[in-house]
């Protein structure tokens, strides 16, 4: 498949982007490590939103928390695949597909933040702590918002792809 010179800097932009969220991650952790960690926990927003330090040695929601050094190097070789596969996909994208290709960049930098943090530290530092009475969601950070987020639009453009396929072919 043969790239145009103007859809493969499209392609390098949401690349940037990102790099741009990767980055952000690594700060936001870097600051919560230096503000949170000793318990300076910080309330944003009375009973809904806290900033709270937190280690996560498994996979999301701690799935897997007791796996060890095992556990860490198998988890950070998931996520490399899961990377690679990712940046394959798309790169085999067309450039038309703008909700794909913003969706493929976050779920990239969602899992680079996190398998950077995971092979580094052995651990991925959660900071985002959002309540609501006594419903309470695990402390999350950037880059898992970024998975979160990417896999939604996915969803979201498989069910919009199926609705726009099924008009096409009534038309016929």
């Amino acid at each position: 498949m043969r790239v145009n010179k103007k859809d493969f800097y499209w392609k390098i932009a949401y690349l940037l982007m990102a790099g741009g969220l990767f980055l952000v991650d690594q700060a936001t952790k870097a600051w919560a490590i230096r503000r949170l960690r000793f318990g300076g926990d910080k309330e944003i927003v009375p009973g809904f939103l806290n900033f709270a330090y937190a280690e996560n040695t498994g996979v999301a929601f701690s799935f897997l928390d007791n796996g060890g050094n095992t556990g860490r190097w198998g988890l950070s070789a998931v996520a490399g695949i899961a990377a690679v596969l990712v940046l394959y996909y798309f790169w085999r994208i067309p450039r038309t597909e703008d909700r794909v290709l913003g969706a493929l960049a976050l779920l990239l930098a969602g899992i680079v933040g996190n398998v950077t943090d995971r092979m580094r530290l052995g651990f991925v530092i959660d900071f985002i702590d959002v309540q609501f009475g006594n419903w309470h969601y695990p402390t999350f950070n950037v880059a898992d918002a970024a998975i979160c987020i990417g896999a939604g639009l996915l969803i979201i453009d498989m069910f919009f792809s199926k609705k726009n396929q099924k008009t096409v072919e009534e038309k016929k």
